[in-house]
């Protein structure tokens, strides 16, 4: 929202402001209403970023909606702060009507509290009221309907960050935030209603669907339903404890139902897809995960919720359809495969090397306190969004907090040192075999050498073809004699004869030893380990080479 013209506001101003007030009463969920909320600030109130902090029925506050910045929002939402700290944020500072505004030469004290931040450091501001990145602006939110003079219970707090005009809100502005904050309230306590009322309407009408539908005919369309459907319970100590399953879910899980009576979907489902189990919404919510075989293996399904009451404030009850979608997924993990795989021979292709490489580095020194910023993975430095810390090394969200540094040997000497060592491998006397012999013949060279390769180095190491005739070897925890041994045997596996179009026909193989460490890039690396290679060539007589 413009506020160089205060007090005097343009008509169009005031229009967008109240479309984006409308908006909040139109939403139709109340997840929808707190999103339309923190689009509001961002769409109407001149703000860049805004984020929705919704009380708790336990008196803490959680992120429910964010406007601004999709990856902060995929990382913030859902986060809590307790109640205590949030009470601190509200009593501190300079107090502009219902608003809280803390400058950031008070806000430091807040960094290291549980609430999570968004924070980096700034400049110090160059006018009066230029706004400085960690200063935090903060609208709380009051049911409405309290006793004149009054407030109501706190609904939750709109803090909002980075006006785009870079100046702290004059008169208008914090007027206007206000009266946004009151009718947020209104939309959200209208929306809960709302939500109140649909659950009773949906309760009504499904009490008198099984006032028309017999229980029988219920369990012929659950039992014989072509995919898998399972009933579990919601709410209590044993939610999403499964019910009841057909067969159809039993088939494809390989499980008898007295069997699957035993599980929750959160015991079945994959380790690595518990995240998507657990963000799928109860209520109507999708997902595609891996559920657990009684083989031990997974199988990929689409699982989608509903919600069935047993009668009028009676339990109530998660029905969840099960799709297997086992074959389109082959054929995703199929295509992902072949963009990242050499097609000859199976192994990554220069693509996948680069990017397993450049996983293993960050651009930073190993020692403490040297963290950069996170531009590279998000495309933009920390903010402070008021209370959401995502700045390198904050205790809320750290980038590096599972990062192993990467180190490598000194000198020419072993000094004891393990690192990820990174084999530049390229063949000699490849060419000779492609002009003699055709290019099948190499072909098959190339596959063999793949193949002895790949057997000659530990489970995890990367066996990577950059091109032609160069493949790369990326080994972690070898120090500098591992390293130049684990060369010379694949070298030595490499001479050995090759059976090609019929003939026996012999490469050799030069071998330069890399080192990686954080702070380089991937390219730097290999360009390392492709001139250690030349060098390691050059050295050798050329009647050697191919013998090794």
């Amino acid at each position: 929202m413009e506020t160089e013209s205060e007090p005097y506001v343009r008509l169009a101003t005031l229009r967008q402001l109240h479309q984006v007030m409308a908006d909040m009463n139109t939403a139709r969920s109340l997840a929808d209403t707190l999103q339309t909320v923190a689009d509001g600030v961002v769409n109407g109130l001149g703000y860049e970023l805004a984020c929705v902090n919704l009380v708790r029925p336990d008196g803490d506050l959680v992120v429910a909606a964010f406007a601004g910045n999709p990856a902060a929002e995929a990382l913030i939402t859902g986060r809590v702060g307790s109640r205590d700290s949030w009470e601190r944020r509200l009593h501190m500072g300079e107090h502009w009507g219902d608003l809280v505004f803390i400058p950031h030469t008070e806000g430091w004290v807040l960094d290291d509290d549980d609430v999570p931040q968004w924070y980096t450091d700034g400049p110090a501001p160059r006018f009066e009221d230029e706004w400085h990145p960690s200063d935090r602006l903060f609208a709380p939110m009051y049911t409405p309907g309290a006793p004149d003079g009054q407030r109501g219970e706190l609904l939750g707090v709109l803090s909002v960050d980075r006006p785009r005009n870079g100046r702290r809100p004059g008169a208008w502005g914090r007027e206007a935030l206000q009266m946004y904050a009151f009718q947020a309230a209104i939309a959200i306590s209208n929306a809960r209603l709302r939500a109140n009322m649909q659950r009773a309407l949906v309760r009504l009408e499904r009490e008198q669907q099984a006032l028309r539908a017999s229980e029988e005919s219920f369990r012929q369309a659950f039992e014989y339903a072509p995919s898998g459907m399972a009933i579990a319970e919601m709410g209590g100590d044993q939610h999403g404890r499964i019910l009841r399953t057909n067969d159809a879910l039993c088939r494809l899980l390989g499980r008898p139902a007295a069997a699957m009576r035993r599980y929750s979907f959160s015991d079945l489902v994959h380790p690595e897809d518990i995240g998507t189990l657990l963000r799928t919404s109860a209520e109507g919510g999708r997902a595609e995960l891996r559920l657990a075989r009684r083989d031990g293996t997974y199988v990929w399904v689409s699982l989608r919720n509903s919600v069935v009451a047993d009668a009028a404030d009676g339990p109530r009850f998660l029905l969840t359809h099960v799709e297997d979608i086992e074959e389109r997924k082959r054929r995703e993990l199929h295509l992902a495969h072949r963009a990242s795989h050499d097609s000859l021979t199976g192994l990554p292709n220069s693509a996948e090397l680069r990017a397993r490489l450049s996983a293993r580095l960050c651009r930073r020194p190993a020692h403490a306190g040297e963290l950069e910023s996170l531009d590279a993975a998000y495309g933009h430095p920390g903010y402070d969004v008021a209370g959401f810390d995502f700045r390198p090394g904050a205790e809320s969200f750290d980038a590096y907090d599972h990062h192993v540094h990467t180190v490598a040997p000194e000198g020419d000497r072993d000094d004891g040192t393990k690192g990820l060592a990174v084999l530049f491998c390229d063949l000699d006397g490849f060419k000779s075999i492609n002009d003699r012999f055709g290019h099948n013949a190499g072909d098959a060279v190339l596959i063999e050498v793949a193949r002895r390769l790949s057997n000659g180095v530990r489970d995890g190491d990367t066996v990577a073809r950059l091109g032609g005739d160069e493949f790369v070897i990326l080994a972690n925890g070898l120090g500098r004699a591992d390293a130049e041994d684990l060369a010379v045997r694949l070298r030595n596996e490499i001479i050995q004869p090759i059976r090609a179009e019929g003939r026996a026909v012999r490469v050799g193989a030069s071998f330069g030893i890399g080192w990686a460490h954080c702070g380089m890039t991937a390219d730097e690396v290999l360009k390392s380990a492709d001139e250690r290679m030349y060098v390691e060539k050059r050295s050798r007589p050329k009647q050697h080479r191919r013998a090794g």
